[in-house]
């Protein structure tokens, strides 16, 4: 008599049925993600454009309102709104650019340490370097044709 436990043989059409449904699954949750991604830039380009708004109603209402606040002020949008085209376009080149002007904006805004500065400095051509040495071409040509 035979002690050895029969295997169960699953037919190979059951793995492609699996195969598919996870590939099924994965599909519905990158759309899903993608949308959500999709409704957080919406909101923040409507926040952004109110804080544009403001801006210059307090720019026009405001007796002491200074050049540099304004400066900090704008900046902040610009740098928020690099965000949103990050996230909508999430390549390395457009990660890259959103690190490269919130790095510059801190140069602009605080530039009373020499060290601090030169820290800044010597990281945009870190960012420089990286973008021209480790993003493949292909990726900056598409960043390049959607701009014109």
């Amino acid at each position: 008599m035979d002690t050895k436990p029969k295997s169960k043989h699953i037919p190979e059409e059951h793995y492609e049925k699996l195969e598919r449904h996870d590939h099924r699954v994965e599909h519905v949750f990158r759309r899903i993600l993608h949308t959500i991604e999709r409704i957080i830039a919406l909101v923040t380009i409507l926040v952004m454009v109110g804080a544009f708004a403001m801006e210059v109603y307090r720019t026009v209402t405001t007796d002491h309102y200074t050049a540099s606040q304004f400066l900090h002020n704008i900046l902040t949008i610009v740098v928020g709104l690099e965000f949103v085209r990050m996230l909508i376009d999430t390549t390395p080149a457009s990660i890259l650019e959103v690190l490269t002007v919130a790095i510059t904006r801190q140069v602009i805004l605080y530039h009373d340490n020499m060290w601090s500065n030169l820290i800044c400095i010597t990281c945009i051509a870190g960012l420089f370097a990286i973008r021209r040495f480790l993003v493949r071409r292909s990726e900056l040509k598409e960043e390049m044709v959607e701009m014109e």
